[in-house]
């Protein structure tokens, strides 16, 4: 009788124990799964990408020389023409905290192009076609938050023209097609929309100081006049990067 008595004892206890355990871990607050951490997003590395965009540019022309070198001035006044341009860029970027620095080169083509009677010379005209954009350039940004960068811009910059000098008929009476070395400075922002995609847009203004005079042709071949050019230009643009990324995600404080 007493062995049967302890064994019911035992029993009662441990069924008491395994209650209280239950009813212990059902009190208990559930941890919640953790949240995904969002993505860090790293500007260090290079890229490639597209842009499409606008282009305006003013030009002043004047006659320098007469077809036979003798010095003949002549006010041969301003254009002012715009178009549509489409190119590429590729560069290099290196991100210290929210700052990012980086160097890079564009390329851009399309036909910015208008016409104006000579000042000088009302029965003839002039027609310019912007054709070509070229910069390498530098520049300096400030990430406002880890996916969005605004920054400043400068360097060289080289544009491509087809000038035409037309006769009162309509005849091509003098052409010239040459490259003009000058300054650029732009300013942009560019957003990272997953960590190896951007889109930007920015504005772009350049200048041209060595204003150089160019020997004309005639249509034949033969010598034309030799006519000074200043010009100014400027575009807008919107596009895509693709980046490769050099290391891991860099962490700035923001």
């Amino acid at each position: 009788m007493y062995g049967r008595l302890k064994s019911l004892v035992v029993a009662s206890v441990l069924i008491g124990l395994g209650a209280t355990s239950v009813a212990t871990a059902a009190d208990l607050p559930v941890k919640a799964r953790p949240m995904p951490a969002a993505p860090l997003y790293n500007w260090t590395g290079c890229y490639l990408g597209g842009n499409v965009g606008g282009g305006w540019t003013r030009l002043d022309t004047a006659r320098v020389s007469d077809f036979f070198g003798a010095a003949s001035p002549a006010i041969y006044g301003r254009e002012k023409d715009s178009g549509f341009i489409g190119g590429g860029q590729v560069g290099c970027d290196f991100q210290t905290g929210n700052l990012v620095f980086g160097v890079g080169g564009s390329f851009d083509f399309g036909s910015v192009k208008g016409s104006h009677a000579l000042t000088d010379f009302p029965t003839f005209s002039e027609a310019n076609n912007l054709k070509e954009i070229y910069t390498a350039t530098g520049r300096i940004g400030y990430l406002w938050t880890p996916q969005l960068l605004g920054y400043l811009k400068g360097g060289a910059a080289w544009i491509k023209n087809r000038n035409q000098v037309f006769a009162p008929g309509g005849a091509v009476f003098e052409s010239a097609s040459f490259y003009q070395p000058g300054m650029t400075i732009g300013i942009g922002a560019e957003w990272m929309f997953a960590p190896n995609w951007s889109v930007f847009a920015e504005y772009n203004y350049m200048w041209f100081l060595d204003d150089n005079a160019r020997a004309f042709t005639l249509p034949g071949g033969g010598s034309g006049e030799v006519i000074g050019v200043q010009q100014r230009a400027s575009t807008a643009l919107v596009g895509v990067n693709y980046k490769f990324h050099w290391d891991g995600p860099v962490v700035a404080k923001y």
